[in-house]
This record gives C-alpha cells, sequence and structure tokens, in this order.
C-alpha cells in the first residue's frame, strides 16, 4: 500500500473528461490530508491494435497521451502543487490498466463518466470494472457542478 519511501499511495485514473478532472481533485485533496503520494495514470488503446499498426502511429499516439496527461494535470494542479504526484501513461485497456494499477495502492479514484461511447455500454464502464476487480478501495467521483464545487458528498 506504499511507494519505495514508504508513503501510501493514491492511483488516480485520467482520461481529459470532467469526471477525471473531479477524480484528480479529490485525489489530491485526499492525498493532501493523508499524507499520501498520487500516481496519476492514463491508459490509451489504439483503435484496431489487434490489426497491423505501425511504429509511427504507437509513437504518435503515446505522445499525444503524454502530452494530454501533462496538459490535464497542470490545468488541475495549479493549486495542489504540494502533493507529491507521478505521472504514468499506459498504452492499454484502461479498466485493465487501472485494476493492475491498484495492486498494493491505499486507494483507486476513478470518475463516473469518461470518454468512454458506445463501446463502455458493451463492456461496462471503466468505474463499474474497477469497482468489482480492484486490489484496493475505489472512489467513483461524479464531475463537479458547473462553479467547480464537487457534488454534495463527494469530499474526502
Amino acid at each position: 500500500m506504499s511507494t519505495d519511501d514508504g508513503t501510501s499511495r493514491v492511483v488516480v485514473g485520467v482520461d481529459g473528461s470532467p469526471a477525471s478532472h473531479a477524480a484528480l481533485r479529490w485525489a489530491l485533496r485526499y492525498a493532501r490530508r493523508t499524507g499520501a503520494a498520487v500516481r496519476a495514470v492514463g491508459a490509451y488503446d489504439l483503435p484496431g491494435a489487434g490489426w497491423s499498426v505501425s511504429a509511427v502511429d504507437v509513437l504518435f499516439d503515446e505522445e499525444q497521451a503524454r502530452r494530454s496527461l501533462s496538459e490535464e494535470l497542470g490545468a488541475v494542479l495549479a493549486a495542489d502543487a504540494d502533493v507529491p504526484l507521478v505521472q504514468h501513461v499506459v498504452r492499454g485497456n484502461p479498466a485493465q490498466v487501472l485494476i493492475g494499477e491498484s495492486d498494493g495502492a491505499e486507494l483507486l479514484v476513478v470518475g463516473s463518466r469518461g470518454r468512454g461511447g458506445f463501446a463502455s455500454l458493451l463492456l461496462g464502464s471503466v468505474s463499474q470494472q474497477c469497482a468489482a476487480h480492484a486490489s484496493c478501495p475505489v472512489v467513483i467521483v461524479r464531475p463537479e457542478t458547473a462553479d467547480g464545487t464537487p457534488p454534495a458528498g463527494d469530499t474526502p
């Protein structure tokens, strides 16, 4: 349940959606109160990855995913720079990646609605899969209200 230096680790899934921003803010508030470190994980999958994909496509998508994660973290972290944070971008199914990242974590935080689209209707949402299969407790955070405040009951 800790990092290499013994600090508790909170994993948060990020995908650029409003719910993801809310989950990241929630995780940062929780980490500040508990002294935990935050591991922000962005997972991406290539459309048609089971078919032939060129190395250029893989590099482009990984670089784009890293850039998107950095931009999201930068936008959210302006007021939360005092929390230890590690960025991690992984190619793979988001639910499977986050479930794997939950191993040894104190907490896994995910948004209630991400960028899943039609596929999530067929496969189940990332948050549902994480809640059912993660190795640690899971917090599912709803998107913030229009004024930027968390919905009632969503504060750590």
